[in-house]
């Protein structure tokens, strides 16, 4: 015992270093991306003890262990049904052939990966900052006859929130169905809001609570999801959390800049499907899914979409494959908005690819980030991108939080996926894929009215960057795949 008081500091550091050289063989043998396994290499042998903390938290691989299972909701009979009805039919083919072009694979491709239905009959409408999108929410929820289904990464009982929740418990009272769905790392809830939701009558749970048996092997997958549906006949999702930080009203707070879409028809009842899979896992299964979810569709606008979702409950990393083809499809432009802009090797060839094919290229990120890690890190990629021809725009006049992608003035794409590793490889995200000119085009005007309030990166300026910020690039980038 005294041999072991004495020599205590020697024996954790070796007890340490043989279980990071077992981890490093077990990562070696994982098959994944390389630069991802020089990360946690790294953090193993140089960073004793909090490298084993690291690996632990973000090292595991959950879309291979199925913990997630959508099997409980999908193999329900009235599911099976409604995806039997959005199977493709002839009318379909023809819209694709008709808007998409040579862009078909694009399409294929989503539904190869995931089996994410085309759905035409929609009303598409472009929320642009908070302010618009929880005018049109809450009118929505005063309205609502059935039920309120929600699934957010961020929902805090401030102005906005307090709002938000006394709505959904008067609509409770009144006899509407109120589930809720919040991250229990991203959100920030008070046990008062949590036991007026309960009296209402609202369900809500959390997403994979932190304070439980295990919890630092699961803390890292978090639900990205921002997603209401009401009624079954409207959906709402993008990049909008609810917090007042997204709403425009407090000069304390920097301008959001943030888009979310507002989606009626067919394409509401994909979202319904995986809101009840995530549901059945919060839940632990224990719900029957009913035809009351799905009514009828009534709008005849012809409007292509199709709902990308993916996490570790994917057998493929969905949207970043969709993204990878849309950048291939472009012929004329690509124009992408994200707050983080870490991408894998596979985005940056494509983009660097598309540029110096002629294809205008521009992208869209904050000036100034809310992380600074991920902000450095962000940088460390900027100067592959301005050599090859991408035109690079910081937003200078608050933060830009929304996810977009628009090309060619024919597809476009808003969600909750960030251009990084996280929203590609660990969270649970979802994106709308839109195959409609007039949604592309006001999403074009969007973009380029957005680049009025950003300065434009010059590659001769931006090499000539202190030292300083060069080197804290170099080691935030060095932590990429981890962020």
């Amino acid at each position: 015992m005294e041999y072991i008081k004495e020599n205590i500091w020697t024996i954790l550091v070796t007890i340490n270093f043989v279980l990071a050289v077992a981890l490093i063989f077990v990562i070696l043998f994982k098959q994944i991306n390389p630069s991802k396994t020089v990360s946690y290499i790294l953090v193993l042998l140089m960073v004793p003890f909090l490298g084993l903390f690291v690996y632990v938290l973000f090292g595991q691989d959950y879309r291979k262990s199925k913990i997630f299972n959508r099997k409980n909701i999908l193999d329900q009979k009235v599911v099976r049904q409604i995806l039997d009805k959005l199977k493709l039919k002839k009318y379909q083919e023809e819209f694709v052939e008709e808007v998409l072009d040579d862009k078909s694979k694009l399409f294929k491709l989503i539904y190869n990966n995931e089996k994410s239905k085309l759905t035409i009959f929609n009303d598409v409408q472009i929320l642009v900052n908070g302010e618009e999108k929880f005018a049109e929410l809450f009118k929505d929820i005063i309205a609502a006859q059935h039920h309120i289904h929600l699934e957010y990464y961020i929902i805090r009982d401030d102005s906005i929130g307090t709002e938000l929740i006394e709505l959904l418990c008067q609509k409770a009272r009144a006899g509407v169905k109120v589930r809720l769905i919040y991250d229990d790392v991203g959100s920030k809830i008070s046990q008062r809001s949590k036991a007026l939701m309960s009296k209402a009558g609202i369900k809500h749970f959390p997403f994979m609570p932190v304070l439980f048996k295990g919890f630092t092997s699961k803390m890292n997958y978090r639900d990205h999801r921002k997603i209401v549906v009401i009624d079954g006949k409207i959906g709402y999702i993008g990049g909008i959390n609810v917090s007042d930080y997204y709403v425009n009203d407090d000069e304390t707070n920097p301008y959001w800049r943030d888009t979310h879409l507002r989606l009626e028809g067919e394409s509401v009842k994909p979202l319904q499907i995986l809101f009840f899979t995530t549901w059945d896992f919060v839940k632990n299964g224990e719900i029957e899914v009913v035809e009351d979810y799905f009514p009828d569709v009534e709008t005849r606008n012809v409007s292509g979409i199709q709902i990308v979702d993916s996490g570790p409950d994917t057998d493929w990393p969905s949207i970043m494959q969709a993204i990878l083809a849309s950048i291939f499809a472009a012929k004329n432009y690509i124009y992408i908005t994200t707050p983080y802009f870490i991408p894998n090797n596979e985005i940056i060839t494509a983009l660097q690819t598309a540029a110096r094919s002629g294809i205008e290229v521009k992208l869209l990120i904050p000036k100034n980030s809310d992380s600074w890690i991920s902000g450095s890190a962000t940088n460390s990629y900027l100067q592959p991108m301005l050599e090859a021809g991408v035109e690079v725009y910081r937003y200078s006049k608050g933060f830009v939080h929304a996810k977009t992608i628009v090309l060619d003035d024919q597809v476009c794409s808003i969600g909750t996926a960030n251009m990084d590793y996280r929203s590609f490889e660990i969270n649970f995200e979802v994106n709308a894929f839109i195959y409609h000119r007039e949604t592309s085009k006001i999403l074009k005007t969007q973009f380029l009215n957005d680049l009025k309030d950003s300065e434009k990166l010059q590659l001769d300026t931006w090499i000539k960057r202190p030292i300083a910020h060069k080197l804290l690039e170099a080691l935030s980038k060095l932590l990429a795949p981890l962020l």
